[in-house]
């Protein structure tokens, strides 16, 4: 007789893990608390689905345990996931290492994950509220709002806070943690960043290269390299995405947090000096915003002139060394104090989840509930920009499902 395998939640992880549990020989069903399936997914690389990066390394993975996300992506590896989507029909491209379905269509990877869960006669229960998991008499009995069903096994992808308007409303973490499960405090990730300074309404809609170091009461907590944007309360743009769960974490534990920016990383401070010591021998004359044009955007060359104590119309040859040296300040090192993360509506994923050391890293089986898998957003496992989430998603589905529907630790086909 065939394992019976439930799993909750229907977004990437969760589809991932039954599609694998059925190929696995199990009786799969899962139970979405929304009305669809994978809405999350389609929102991913701005509609285009930036499924994994060729480039991989422990670096790109964020854990509480950093040897613990290498154990589960060893397993089903990028090769394995790119076999995966072109045995289900999708023609992948790369962008520099990133890759993505060739039509660029975020709605043909789930589409052909949802043709594939029909083809494993895998069942689909819409609209489904999970109350709790518990051990049943002889497998795990999940309570739902409308009754109780059994299951030898059970995945648990239900994903975390971000994005709530996409279904992922951070009713995991509480069956988890009614499971016994300790869960580390969900933060935004990938998201904006904001600003107490208010000239930021003025920059609004900027774009520039930029390096931006994120600095926590003072030290060096993260750095990051690529194209910033401006908005009218902060900073957002891949850079600050890639720094900002680290700033949430120190906000969320009250300390200082201040981004450095230098708008020229492609020049040393002295390159810098030397730069604008040229052009003030060649065009003295000048005003400072005349002097400033074809360096900056000029409402970015306003506001750091500004700062500077520089008038806009000032001739720069009349402008004193101190001055000077403020302004070459402010482009290469340049301060703001964050405030606050944009909230869980605007991040892409979460930092903090489900404590990793109370799972299995070769199985992602509970170590507190038997017959109890993991796997997704859920756990305290979050990727940088460029197709990690997805990638995160792929193999720990796979691994959850595998193991939930042959309850073996051997690794079998892995």
């Amino acid at each position: 007789m065939n394992r019976k395998v439930i799993v909750i939640g229907g977004g990437a992880s969760g589809m991932m893990a039954a599609i694998h549990a059925a190929r696995a020989g199990a009786d799969v069903t899962i139970l979405e608390h929304t009305d669809r399936l994978g809405k999350k997914l389609l929102s991913t690389g701005n509609g285009r689905c930036n499924l994994t990066n060729l480039y991989q390394d422990e670096s790109c993975y964020r854990c509480s345990q950093p040897e613990f996300p290498g154990k589960v992506l060893g397993q089903y590896p990028v090769k394995e996931t790119l076999d995966f989507f072109k045995e289900l029909g999708i023609l992948i491209k790369s962008k520099g290492g990133y890759l993505y379905p060739n039509s660029e269509q975020a709605s043909a990877v789930l589409e052909v994950l949802q043709m594939e869960l029909v083809y494993r006669k895998v069942s689909v229960v819409y609209n489904c509220k999970i109350r709790e998991i518990r051990k049943g008499k002889k497998g795990l009995l999940v309570i739902t709002e409308s009754g109780s069903c059994e299951a030898d096994a059970v995945v648990l992808a239900a994903g975390s806070k971000a994005a709530p308007a996409t279904g992922s409303d951070g009713s995991g973490y509480e069956l988890a943690r009614k499971a016994g499960h300790r869960i580390i405090t969900p933060l935004p990730a990938l998201v904006q960043l904001r600003c107490l300074e208010k000239h930021y309404k003025q920059l609004a809609g900027i774009r520039t290269e930029a390096h931006l170091t994120l600095l926590v009461n003072g030290k060096k907590a993260a750095e990051e390299t690529g194209e910033l944007q401006i908005t009218d309360y902060g900073i957002s743009g891949i850079p600050t995405f890639q720094i900002s769960r680290f700033a949430s974490k120190a906000l969320d534990q009250r300390q200082e947090v201040r981004v450095r920016i230098d708008f020229l990383p492609n020049q040393t401070m002295e390159e810098t000096k030397r730069l604008m010591d040229d052009r003030i021998r060649t065009m003295g004359y000048k005003t400072a915003e005349e002097w400033m044009t074809g360096i900056f955007n000029k409402k970015l060359a306003s506001v750091l002139l500004k700062l500077s104590g520089i008038h806009l119309k000032e001739v720069i040859s009349d402008v004193d060394k101190k001055r000077m040296n403020q302004l070459l300040q402010k482009i290469k090192a340049y301060e703001t104090i964050i405030t606050k993360a944009n909230p869980f509506e605007n991040a892409q994923v979460c930092c903090g989840g489900v404590d990793t050391r109370e799972i299995d890293s070769k199985t992602l089986e509970s170590k507190r509930m038997h017959g109890l898998y993991l796997a997704g957003e859920l756990l305290d496992v979050d990727g940088i920009c460029g197709g990690y989430n997805l990638q995160w998603a792929w193999s720990s589905g796979q691994v959850a499902g595998y193991y939930a529907a042959t309850g073996d630790r051997k690794k079998g086909h892995l």
